[in-house]
């Protein structure tokens, strides 16, 4: 999904404008160039809860979920972080 992106002095001009607008896509309020906060549809908020709430068991995997997951390696490029489970 795109993002838009807007200052925060056009979004506090047009507030209505993007508050429209967030009911399709998300809108990227940015200050001093770096996005601060996201608007987004109430229904998209509640969706991404829902969402962050769900936890699966093993049981909720197939075979060949945990046989993928079993056969997966990280890349190469993880070893930079090895040092980090050092005691």
């Amino acid at each position: 999904m795109d993002m838009l992106k807007v200052s925060a002095a056009e979004f506090q001009r047009n507030i209505g404008r993007y508050q429209d607008l967030a009911l399709r896509q998300p809108v990227a309020v940015t200050r001093n160039g770096r996005e601060s906060c996201v608007l987004l549809s109430t229904e998209e908020y509640r969706r991404l809860k829902r969402r962050d709430r769900e936890a699966l068991g093993l049981e909720d995997f197939t075979d060949a979920d945990i046989a993928a997951l079993e056969a997966s390696r990280p890349p190469e490029e993880a070893k930079a972080f090895d040092h980090e489970f050092e005691p």
